[in-house]
């Protein structure tokens, strides 16, 4: 998956190293050029400076090209306006834009950011399990963004399908609480089979969100 980051300050820099340990592809937009140096030189990734809600700077960031856009400068107004541009003008499907302002965070959203995730939240964790892939959907923050309680759509390509859940590995602390499978609601037992295209309510906890995915090979790299 490709990532566009606005922002290269501690937050956008420590969910780059983030994606990158799980191997998704980043590109930061920076406007000091000496920090765009910098994060060039420490990740080795592309770095583009320049200001991010230019639809230029987004164009030479080849935002059409990326998956989420994740806009977590210090300015609540810049990051909105960076995640429309990115939407509208790019056409990017998953948006989420840092909300320093807890007071700004429902107005951001109203405004057509998918998530925003506020200042006092555990941000990098938050950051990552809302743009870890399309099949996941959060529902509910838990334990002060600890845990959460996320749908699941399992794809066509899911590599346990058929498989009951007794023989598909769960790490972590992570439980599955529902399936919806077209209209059938089913309570899962050990020896419940798991299909393409069920929707599964689980209930983890942060870190046990990505070993889950990477399981199940549902991370989309």
């Amino acid at each position: 998956m490709k990532v566009c980051i606005a922002g290269g300050g501690r937050v956008g820099r420590y969910l780059a190293q983030s994606l990158l340990a799980n191997r998704h592809s980043v590109v930061i937009i920076e406007p000091v050029e000496s920090q765009c140096r910098m994060l060039a030189d420490m990740l080795d990734i592309p770095v583009i400076c320049g200001d991010s809600i230019s639809v230029d700077t987004l164009r030479t960031a080849d935002t059409a090209s990326c998956d989420a856009f994740v806009a977590v400068t210090g300015s609540d107004e810049d990051n909105l306006v960076a995640c429309q541009i990115a939407k509208r003008e790019f056409g990017v499907n998953r948006t989420v834009a840092r909300a320093s302002n807890p007071k700004n965070r429902e107005l951001l959203h109203t405004l057509g950011v998918d998530t925003v995730v506020c200042g006092t939240d555990n941000l990098s964790h938050i950051l990552e399990r809302e743009i870890e892939t399309d099949t996941i959907r959060q529902l509910l923050s838990l334990g002060g963004g600890t845990a959460s309680l996320n749908e699941i759509l399992l794809p066509e390509s899911f590599i346990y399908a058929g498989k009951a859940i007794m023989d598909i590995p769960i790490p972590g602390d992570t439980i599955l609480v529902s399936i919806t499978r077209d209209t059938e609601f089913i309570i899962p037992h050990g020896s419940t089979v798991l299909l393409p295209w069920d929707h599964i309510l689980c209930l983890t906890r942060d870190d046990s969100l990505h070993q889950l995915t990477e399981a199940w090979g549902l991370s989309g790299k």
